[in-house]
């Protein structure tokens, strides 16, 4: 797909984060809108993974580390093919298995995730089990930059770089805002390159919102063979919403009636803009 393409299925994908997220009165719609953008090169672009090899050992696998922003994930699944996307109609409603965070009880889904700092270990094992089994799949996983301080993720960073796993890719979408404030306020990580460099990993940055960017950064993969690789997405929190962009409220927010009827009409009125 062209950057241009991506764009229009971006602002697509939001319409629907919003749509789902409102219909259920739940959701984290500030972290969905930051990232949605880097889901939509991985699946749309760079991932050999869908509904027809989705239980094939040679499939490439993607992990949201950043668990509780699933409603990202579940818009972008339905629109690959892995389950209707009318099941997001049931969307934290009693028994349905599209709750507020992953679940392998989901078509698509390769892992439970949501307490933070356990993507980037158990994508480490399964890019680890690749490498043992001679296996040419991919390992990618998303982390939310506050999820950063859980320590499990410095040691599987510690373990990525000494079993050479440069068939491994995290990815943080750095929003700079989490639940409580400012990442920078809560417990600063920064320079966030620079450990991870001191740890063994090749690391590049980007604009998240970027899709020619994003193409041509995860093309590039491995960025140097025998190391994991880092990308740092420089994002913005509730991206694509004038009223949510980088606004803490809506890490956990739900818009009324009213803000969702202007966020669909500036969505809309962004199509006319590509």
């Amino acid at each position: 797909m062209t950057p241009k393409e991506l764009a229009l299925k971006s602002i697509g994908y939001r319409k629907n984060i919003l749509k789902y997220i409102y219909g259920a009165n739940a959701g984290h719609t500030g972290g969905s809108l930051s990232c949605i953008d880097i889901l939509n090169v991985l699946y749309n672009h760079t991932l050999n993974v869908g509904p027809d090899n989705f239980k094939s050992p040679d499939r490439d696998r993607y992990i949201q580390s950043k668990g509780h922003c699933v409603e990202a994930l579940f818009v972008v699944l339905a629109d690959k093919g892995f389950f209707p996307e009318s099941d997001l109609e049931t969307l934290c409603r009693y028994k349905s298995h599209y709750i507020g965070h992953p679940t392998r009880k989901v078509n698509g889904v390769e892992q439970n995730t949501g307490a933070l700092g356990h993507g980037l270990p158990i994508s480490v094992g399964t890019a680890l089990a690749a490498k043992m089994d001679n296996k040419a799949y991919r390992v990618f996983t998303l982390l939310g930059d506050g999820e950063l301080p859980e320590g499990s993720n410095w040691e599987a960073a510690l373990t990525a770089a000494h079993y050479k796993l440069d068939n491994l890719t995290a990815i943080i979408d750095h929003n700079k805002l989490q639940i409580t404030g400012r990442t920078s306020d809560v417990c600063n990580t920064d320079p966030i390159d620079l450990k991870f460099e001191s740890f063994g990993w090749a690391v590049r940055h980007v604009d998240g919102h970027d899709f020619k960017m994003l193409q041509e950064t995860l093309d590039e993969l491995p960025f140097t063979d025998s190391k994991p690789s880092l990308i740092i997405a420089h994002t913005v929190k509730g991206k694509g919403i004038s009223y949510m962009e980088d606004e803490l409220k809506w890490h956990h927010g739900v818009p009324n009636k009213q803000q969702y009827a202007q966020a669909i009409e500036e969505l809309d009125n962004a199509v006319a803009t590509l």
